[in-house]
C-alpha cells in the first residue's frame, strides 16, 4: 500500500497543508484567486484547515486575517497549517449563524457547505440554510466592501439571490471540467452598490496559470489577452 506524504502543497509549494480529515482542495486556490486585492481585512466564514486563507495571503501578504469555524478539530488543524507556514491568521471559534460581534471587514471570503444529503464524519455542516449563510456572511462586510464565494453551480443561483438583496457589482465566473457544463462558480459582489452583473466566460478547473504559477484571476486573463 502506498503511503500518502504527511505534508501536501498549494501553489506549487507556495502552500503547505498537513494531511489531516479534512484536507483542502483547488477550490481554496481558485476562491483566493478572485478576491480584490485593494483589502487590508478579511473574514474566512468557516475556515476549515485555512487553505484559502492561507493561499489568500500568497497574494496579499499584508492582509489581516480572521478565521472563524464551529469545528475544534479543523481550528486545530488549520493553527498547525498556518505554524507551518510561518503565518498569522486569527482563529474563532464560533458559528456564523450565532456570532455576535460588530467587526466588519474588507472583505469575506467563504467556501460554503453546499452539499445536501448524508453528512461526512468531518462536516458539521451540512444541509444549511445557504441564504442566511450569506446574509450572515455579508452582515460583517463594511459598506462598499466585497463578499467572495466559490461554490457547485447548483448553488449558484440561491447565492446569487441574496446577494442582489443587499449587494452590487456581482461578477460571476465558472470553472469547467471535463463536462461541457460548468462545475464550479466563484461569486463576487460588493455590499451597498448598485453596479450590474458581469458573467465571464470562465476557464479550466485544471488552469496551470492559476493552480501551478500562482496566479490571481485578473493576471491569468491579463496574460491571455
Amino acid at each position: 500500500m502506498i503511503q500518502k506524504q504527511e505534508i501536501f502543497t498549494l501553489l506549487d509549494g507556495k502552500v503547505l497543508i498537513h494531511r489531516g480529515v479534512y484536507n483542502p482542495t483547488s477550490d481554496a486556490v481558485w476562491l483566493a484567486s478572485f478576491c480584490p486585492k485593494n483589502i487590508k481585512t478579511v473574514l474566512d466564514v468557516g475556515i476549515g484547515t485555512g487553505g484559502a486563507s492561507l493561499c489568500l495571503l500568497t497574494h496579499i501578504p499584508q492582509a489581516k486575517i480572521m478565521g472563524i469555524d464551529n469545528s475544534s478539530e479543523r481550528l486545530a488543524e488549520c493553527a498547525k497549517n498556518i505554524e507551518l507556514n510561518g503565518k498569522s491568521i486569527e482563529l474563532i471559534k464560533n458559528d456564523i449563524f450565532y456570532w455576535k460581534t460588530e467587526k466588519t471587514f474588507d472583505l469575506v471570503i467563504s467556501n460554503p457547505p453546499y452539499f445536501k444529503g448524508t453528512p461526512a464524519k468531518h462536516e458539521a455542516h451540512h444541509n444549511v440554510d445557504l441564504s442566511l449563510w450569506v446574509k450572515k456572511s455579508i452582515a460583517r462586510v463594511r459598506p462598499r466592501g466585497y463578499f467572495c464565494v466559490i461554490v457547485d453551480t447548483s448553488a449558484s443561483g440561491e447565492i446569487i439571490a441574496t446577494m442582489q438583496e443587499q449587494c452590487g457589482d456581482i461578477n460571476i465566473f465558472p470553472l469547467f471540467g471535463s463536462k461541457t457544463t460548468a462545475e464550479r462558480v466563484l461569486i463576487r459582489c460588493r455590499k451597498g452598490t448598485k453596479t450590474g452583473t458581469t458573467l465571464y466566460k470562465g476557464l479550466s478547473m485544471n488552469d496551470e496559470a492559476i493552480l501551478r504559477d500562482g496566479l490571481t484571476i485578473e493576471a491569468a486573463l491579463s496574460r491571455l489577452s
